[in-house]
């Protein structure tokens, strides 16, 4: 994969990741959700749950966990998104905020990547979404 944009690498890694939720039985309900506060890579859905995932992708010479570009900042942003798509698809169901990195390896190649799926990465009060 050589040569390839950071963007459609992102694009790539984001199908990975969401073919790891259908495969775990959950409904992809959207990709790349705007609001004017922030941006949620994937929204899925269980019967019980409202996953709202963040997508990190980086090389593994990176010198850091992909996870850690999730900042305080960018975790703020996701929660407005995720407080905007609630109140559009009136959900009922349980929020959660997970993040799936992928890891690659030196050839960029996202078949022998590793995934690491963190659920609940980040928690938040109830009564932000209040």
């Amino acid at each position: 994969m050589s040569g390839v944009s950071s963007y459609s690498l992102g694009r790539a890694g984001e199908a990975l990741a969401a073919d790891l939720l259908i495969k775990n039985g959950y409904f992809i309900a959207a990709k790349n959700y705007r609001s004017q506060l922030g941006e949620i890579d994937i929204i899925a859905e269980n019967r019980d749950t409202v996953l709202f995932v963040e997508v990190k992708l980086r090389k593994a010479k990176a010198g850091y966990f992909p996870r850690e570009a999730v900042t305080l900042n960018k975790r703020r942003r996701i929660l407005h998104a995720a407080k905007n798509y609630i109140f559009r698809s009136r959900t009922q169901l349980q929020p959660r905020f997970d993040i799936i990195e992928i890891i690659m390896n030196e050839r960029q190649d996202l078949k022998d990547a590793d995934v690491n799926w963190i659920q609940n990465a980040f928690g938040v009060r109830s009564n932000e979404f209040i």
